[in-house]
């Protein structure tokens, strides 16, 4: 979907794979306020100076405040030619330390970060331990209680398939359909974490959020595990459990098409490989 330009101009499209330290941001999306400070207009600001010129980006999906990404995709479009690798060594130079240009590659006119994806995987990472964790204050999400990681699995093969999520939908959603399709969704714990891994076409507003504070009240055992069930069925958000926090949540794949030939990496955190 290229921006409309004169035919005189000749645009070239690049595509970004980003990751970033949500702590330090009130979301992804430009607020348009000097007092907000969000990825995209640090990232905007950055890659206007390496272009010398204006730059806007497109994003595969908009993460809240303290959400964080490993493999966040961009994409933008630009009239001053550039190596590939200039965008990732003159961004990273600009850019503020919680962010990061992992890769760049100069992609067809018909690439979009948003459009042309099939898929998004969202890891959310909860650190099940009494004692919280200091030097991974904001990056996980604390829970002190004992967590079955096997029941929570066991409870989220309810999910799978295409269903109406309207039970685990944010109210200020603005999608035209609480319909999305969830490819694959696992819980398993590594020492200390539980890790809950999900993958889908696309996502409703805090519906990750909303999944892992269900499955923690079953991990916990307050909940039986048919519970994650009822409420699919329901279809009532105010019956479902409460929105897990932000700090553990990581957008750490988004997949597109073979004939675009992005590359591939780690999925991520750094602090789990």
């Amino acid at each position: 979907m290229p921006d409309s330009t004169s035919a005189s101009v000749s645009l070239e499209r690049v595509a970004l794979c980003i990751e970033y330290n949500g702590s330090c941001f009130n979301g992804w999306q430009s607020q348009k306020s000097p007092h907000v400070n969000t990825v995209q207009e640090s990232l905007e600001d950055a890659l206007s100076e390496v272009a010398n010129q204006k730059i806007k980006v497109h994003c595969a999906g908009r993460t809240d405040a303290r959400v964080h990404a490993s493999a966040q995709i961009v994409h933008f479009d630009h009239t001053n030619p550039r190596p590939e690798d200039a965008w990732v060594r003159g961004g990273n130079s600009i850019l503020p330390g919680s962010v990061s240009i992992r890769w760049g590659k100069q992609v067809r006119s018909d690439f979009h970060a948003r459009f042309s994806a099939t898929a998004r995987r969202y890891r959310y990472i909860i650190y099940n331990h009494s004692i919280k964790p200091a030097l991974l204050h904001g990056l996980v999400t604390p829970y002190h209680r004992l967590l079955d990681a096997e029941a929570m699995h066991a409870a989220g093969q309810k999910l799978l398939g295409e269903n109406d999520f309207s039970a685990f939908r944010g109210a200020a959603c603005q999608s035209s359909t609480p319909m999305r399709e969830v490819k694959s969704l696992s819980v398993y714990r590594k020492d200390d974490f539980v890790i809950l891994e999900i993958e889908a076409n696309a996502f409703l507003l805090h519906m990750v959020r909303n999944i892992a504070g269900v499955l923690m009240e079953i991990g916990e055992g307050s909940k039986p595990t048919a519970w994650a069930e009822e409420l699919l069925m329901l279809k009532d958000r105010t019956l479902g459990g409460v929105t897990a926090l932000p700090d553990g949540l990581y957008l750490v794949k988004v997949s597109y098409p073979a004939e675009f030939g992005l590359p591939q990496v780690s999925q991520g955190p750094h602090f789990l490989i």
